[in-house]
């Protein structure tokens, strides 16, 4: 017989083995059935969860620096006589003279964005539905990661003359525009008509996302030039006749009796931009960056700090390190089930040589070789570990569906990670299916025969 058929042949025996005690089988596989599963529900749920973040560094974009207004609270002291002659510091806020301020001072700035958000309406064909103006520079659309879809974006030319055009998100375009090509037609955005130059593909954004990163549904928006909305739309930074008139108020204690109402303890927006986002040349300079553009505003504010600076690559990167940290814990537990398993197969296998020792020593005194009594009980752990491996798969799989579906976590099953955990499977089974094989090959033949 050559060595093919003797290979076949152990192979037919260790099958009809496992196909005889498939109870034995299935519950030696179980430790494999469950590390197999275990591996690619972590590693479906850890792809996941990378490229949610991914996603989300793309919204916020790279070495970014987003600086955001804060609105003072007022606030009275009630005790007599308490905090007289103390007067509250005055604040610009953000402006555009910031904007020049840091463009001129700090060399690791890459690009500067300001942006106007207006509470607005839309109206078309008698269809009025609420949206966001957003006046925005060029570079705005650059440093977001925003995609034309069709028409273009608006350029310097248009920003210096504040020319009365518009870039729409998708979901107006589907709303207003449903069969019709948008670009070249108006719109009326509150109390002026744009013309829409561009539209931007859709950008799906996750419920997580938006309350994680505290951005809105881009869709829905309107963007126009900076230019446009401070000339014809509003600027906070010019001070009005009702502006004196609610000061001189404040200064006579005309409204006292609103105020208990709690009506003129509203705030008021005093900040020209609602946004700045800053893009750093490199990572690294991110911090330093950030705590240089604190201290230059809080000086600029005259020490009020109306504003906040934060880094959300960061805080995402800082996210991300927390989420490895989990895969590796579960790598962790998944691989010490695979431990287990291998000890289990070992464990069932070293049992079954003794209750096999007459069927070994028949076949070694019928002229078997060691070699095939080797083959064949390493045919057998090694089947037993695949099987529970493609158990195991099946399982993941399904669990990682059911995760993302009854959870709503995202979970993104790979092929490498089916290969990998079957694999570690297959060297388990023969890892661990030596030491049985080895011991069943050293049985005397005649102290077998006699065994009882």
């Amino acid at each position: 017989m050559n060595i093919d058929k003797r290979i076949l042949a152990n192979f037919h025996i260790a099958l009809e083995a496992v196909i005889a005690n498939k109870v034995r089988s299935i519950l030696t596989a179980l430790g494999i059935i469950f590390g197999v599963a275990a591996v690619i529900a972590m590693l479906a749920i850890g792809n996941g969860a990378q490229e949610e973040i991914l996603e989300q560094i793309k919204l916020v974009g790279v070495n970014n620096i987003v600086i955001s207004p804060v609105v003072k609270q007022k606030e009275e002291k009630l005790s007599e006589g308490e905090g007289d002659g103390q007067k509250s510091k005055f604040s610009p806020g953000l402006t555009m003279r910031d904007v020049a301020a840091i463009k001129e001072a700090i060399p690791s700035v890459q690009t500067i964005s300001p942006e106007i958000i207006l509470e607005t309406y839309i109206i078309k064909n008698g269809i009025r539905r609420s949206t966001k103006l957003v006046g925005v520079e060029p570079s705005y659309f650059k440093i977001t990661n925003f995609e034309l879809q069709a028409g273009k974006m608006f350029n310097e030319d248009h920003l210096l003359r504040g020319a009365p055009v518009c870039v729409i998100g998708k979901s107006i375009k589907s709303r207003f525009f449903p069969t019709q090509d948008p670009i070249g037609k108006t719109i009326k955005c509150g109390n002026n008509w744009l013309t829409i130059i561009g539209v931007l593909k859709e950008r799906i954004i996750s419920e997580h996302s938006m309350s994680n990163l505290g951005i809105r549904d881009y869709n829905m928006d309107v963007y126009t030039p900076l230019q446009t909305v401070l000339i014809r739309y509003r600027n906070r930074d010019l001070i009005t006749q009702s502006m004196i008139q609610q000061a001189n108020q404040s200064s006579f204690g005309i409204g006292n009796s609103e105020s208990e109402e709690g009506t003129s303890s509203e705030t008021v927006n005093y900040h020209q931009l609602d946004r700045l986002t800053v893009q750093v040349d490199e990572t690294e300079l991110l911090n330093a960056t950030a705590d240089v553009l604190s201290r230059m505003l809080q000086r600029r504010h005259f020490d009020v700090v109306d504003f906040e600076v934060e880094i959300p690559e960061l805080l995402l990167k800082q996210q991300q390190r927390t989420n490895d940290i989990f895969n590796y814990v579960l790598g962790a537990i998944a691989g010490i089930s695979l431990l287990v398993g291998g000890i289990g197969i070992m464990n069932i296998m070293l049992a079954s040589v003794l209750e096999r020792i007459k069927e070994i020593g028949l076949r070694l005194a019928l002229g078997a070789k060691k070699t095939d009594i080797v083959n064949q009980f390493l045919f057998e752990s090694i089947m037993i570990s695949i099987s529970g491996g493609i158990i195991g798969v099946i399982l993941g799989v399904s669990l990682a569906y059911t995760v993302s579906q009854v959870a709503e976590i995202p979970t993104i099953v790979s092929f490498a990670s089916i290969i990998l955990s079957f694999g570690v499977a297959a060297t388990v089974g023969l890892i661990f299916g030596i030491a049985p094989a080895r011991r069943a090959a050293k049985q005397d033949p005649i102290s077998s025969l006699r065994y009882e």
